[in-house]
């Protein structure tokens, strides 16, 4: 792990450790935007009532997120094929991908 000082043109010093995690960089604010718009409009239950934005945290089980999971990629694949797939289908990847990660990570 290589550390060492920055030096500003202020002349202020910064740790310049190239090991610190980057998330700007590691995400897009494009695609969170998009993701967050998919899940706020799935959060109306078919009953009209609508569910806590964090609500998958209460837990998912495995084989319900890797069914869905199939199911979007499936179209998604199919659709690719034929040069449309849709941004929802690609969301709701990252949804289940992520309620899986989150549960093996808890």
């Amino acid at each position: 792990m290589a550390s060492y000082m920055k030096e500003f043109e202020t002349g202020a010093y910064r740790d310049a450790n190239d090991d610190k995690l980057d998330y700007e960089g590691f995400l897009s604010p494009l695609v969170l935007e998009r993701y967050a718009q998919y899940m706020h409009k799935n959060r109306r239950q078919s009953n009209g009532e609508w569910r806590a934005s964090d609500n998958w945290q209460l837990g998912i089980p495995l084989e319900n997120y890797m069914k869905s999971l199939w199911r979007h990629f499936m179209a998604v694949w199919k659709g690719h094929r034929k040069g449309e797939y849709s941004e929802d289908d690609l969301c709701a990847i990252i949804f289940n991908a992520s309620g899986m990660l989150h549960e093996r990570l808890r």
